[in-house]
């Protein structure tokens, strides 16, 4: 029997094709966010002389504004609208980027940990709003699939990130090493500093620019007011239902462990692609800088299969391709422990064509049929993003072990991921048995 075609745009004979457009470039701006920040955990660590553990303040920091403002931002977006809570969201985000001005002029590390954070809240705001208001944009039956094409503009948001992050910030640094950096006197290393900073700076300054425009855009644009009927409040009694629905609560934990993978993946790919090129003779520079192009490599895979994944929806039920993709990560994150050397690397560029379809997958099974309760529903699931926060400092505590059980600390480090995946096939399995018949 062929299925019937249903329109993923409109609802009731509403079309939210210009809505749905507006909102989506919200995903590509905080994609950009998201991964001009990973290559920054080794800026900041060569410019402030500091070791691996104490650079990932900085995803501490980032994750944290995702998890403190989720549940404010759903209490706002509950007592006013969406559209309201992307304002905000866009505000912060913009106030956060233009931070980095006085933090530079600080010369402090603190303050960038502070401006991350502000600068996050915002992006907690955003996605809260943003991923609940598409799913709305539409019939529930074709929710899961038009939250991943949405989705499917956040990696190329990612990719500019990457691309500015390569170009603009690291290729521009300071040539010298960490090593080197620390053999420098006072005045010779502030000097350096003060030079990396204003390159560091230049390009969130200029994306706060961008975000008040994109502010004024959306402020003078007419939004639906999907969602936004019932403006009361009772947050008791909807964490209560919450909590006792098992496809929701599970959901979270799954996100939970899949930002903490995505996050460990993305952030590490530079500390180990540099650690094999180091191995094979490459100064550290030059192989920071390759190590970021395979990055880039795994964020051109991570978007193609976004868009693939979003098509085979289509015809594979979300839960099943879930598991499938959750195996995947599982067999190339134990090919990035196993190998020392480059085969490794390919691996850990592979696992992004697994982690393509899980965030939105696992969003959208997560707030199925929760209704109006999909808004505190959603602040749950953004609060997850704190496993970016929690886990890589875990790993980065690894890396700088050197060694353990006299094997290479970088690799071993990996098996953090390899547990956040079995975690999401565990998931994906169940919620495919679940919903195996609807």
């Amino acid at each position: 029997m062929k299925k019937k075609n249903i329109a993923i745009l409109s609802k009731e004979g509403t079309s939210y094709l210009l809505p749905f457009i507006l909102i989506t470039s919200c995903f590509a701006l905080w994609g950009f966010a998201n991964d001009i920040t990973h290559p920054m955990v080794k800026a900041f660590s060569k410019i402030f002389r500091m070791n691996v553990t104490e650079g990932t303040l900085v995803q501490v920091a980032f994750y944290a504004g995702y998890f403190v403002m989720a549940l404010p931002a759903a209490i706002f977006i509950r007592k006013f609208s969406y559209k309201a809570g992307i304002l905000l969201g866009l505000a912060l985000y913009a106030v956060g980027a233009l931070l980095f001005f006085p933090a530079k002029m600080s010369g402090a590390y603190f303050p960038f940990l502070m401006a991350y954070f502000i600068l996050t809240c915002g992006l907690s705001f955003l996605e809260t709003s943003a991923n609940p208001y598409i799913l709305s944009m539409g019939s529930e039956e074709t929710a899961t699939q038009r939250l991943n094409l949405a989705q499917a503009f956040n990696p190329i948001g990612s990719l500019m990130g990457m691309y500015v992050a390569m170009n603009f910030i690291q290729a521009k640094l300071n040539p010298l090493s960490t090593s080197e950096r620390a053999l420098l006197g006072d005045a010779e290393f502030q000097a350096i500093k003060e030079a990396d900073l204003d390159i560091l700076t230049a390009p969130y300054l200029a994306i706060g620019i961008i975000i008040a425009v994109i502010f004024l855009l959306i402020l003078f644009t007419r939004m639906p007011k999907n969602g936004d009927k019932d403006t009361s409040i009772n947050l008791g009694a909807t964490l209560k239902r919450l909590a006792r629905i098992k496809n929701y609560r599970e959901g979270v934990i799954a996100q939970f462990f899949y930002v903490g993978a995505q996050t460990m993946c993305w952030t590490f790919i530079i500390q180990y692609g540099t650690h094999i090129f180091m191995l094979g003779g490459m100064e550290e520079r030059a192989a920071e800088i390759l190590s970021q192009k395979f990055n880039i490599a795994a964020m051109v895979i991570f978007c193609c299969s976004r868009f693939i994944c979003t098509f085979l929806l289509r015809f594979i039920k979300p839960g099943l391709l879930l598991t499938i993709l959750a195996i995947g990560g599982c067999i190339f994150t134990t090919g990035v422990i196993i190998f020392e050397n480059v085969y490794g690397l390919y691996c850990l560029v592979a696992i992004s064509a697994c982690m393509s379809l899980m965030f939105p997958t696992i969003y959208g099974i997560a707030l199925r049929g929760l209704g109006e309760d999909a808004k505190f529903g959603a602040a749950g699931l953004i609060m997850a993003i704190l496993g970016g926060s929690v886990l890589p400092p875990l790993q980065a505590a690894m890396i700088d072990m050197g060694t353990i059980a006299g094997l290479p600390a970088t690799h071993l480090s990996f098996t953090l991921p390899l547990v956040c995946f079995v975690v999401i096939t565990v998931y994906g399995y169940r919620t495919n048995i679940r919903f195996r018949h609807s």
